[in-house]
């Protein structure tokens, strides 16, 4: 694979499909379409008495777009509960392009100074696509990905964004209140 041009990647998500690289076959992606597709209504969040407590504390400084290919490199990361990721270096090319074009944004906690959460995705209109978050707990950032998140959903809110795609529900996802819908309905509000 190389690095997939913007306008193709723009092009995909703007039809419902997103790309994944394919640990198993160095070098190729694979293309999807969930169906169901899990979103996350902006105001169905869930948050915690004990995550309101850390949003509320300012344990974390809270920044977005000053260190995207950090977050996506860390959202990269491999190590032992996790032998390999579906983002190699030819997507992380493709979506630093996206983010110089003003498409893809991270939002990055720090502690300390350092790097210890966040989240990367793409922006098209009133659709936010979340593709990936991260935290560094043995560094000081647990609930730091979290805490992005709960800063996203208050910025998209602000701006006018109206839908938060999530891709796939998973046990940690539902608990924060996201729930499926068919890709018809998707679709439609994709439109």
């Amino acid at each position: 694979m190389t690095v997939i041009p913007p306008h193709i990647l723009l092009n995909a998500y703007s039809q419902g499909f997103f790309p994944m690289a394919d640990p198993d076959r160095p070098g190729e992606v694979d293309w999807f379409q969930p169906d169901p597709r899990a979103v996350l209504e902006l105001d169905d969040l869930r948050v915690s008495n004990s995550l309101r407590r850390v949003v509320r504390n300012d344990r974390f400084a809270i920044r977005t777009n000053t260190c995207f290919e950090s977050v996506i490199r860390a959202c990269a990361a491999t190590g032992p509960d996790r032998p390999e990721s579906w983002i190699d270096d030819d997507l992380i090319a493709s979506y630093g392009q996206l983010h110089e074009l003003g498409h893809a944004h991270s939002v990055e906690a720090f502690f300390d100074g350092q790097l210890v959460g966040g989240l990367y995705g793409v922006h098209l209109q009133a659709a936010f696509m979340g593709e990936s978050m991260f935290c560094r707990p043995e560094c000081g950032g647990t609930d730091a990905s979290k805490v992005c998140l709960v800063w996203l959903v208050s910025h998209l809110r602000a701006i006018g964004v109206t839908l938060l795609d999530v891709q796939w529900t998973t046990e940690h996802l539902e608990r924060l209140g996201v729930t499926e819908v068919p890709e018809s309905t998707y679709a439609s509000r994709m439109e």
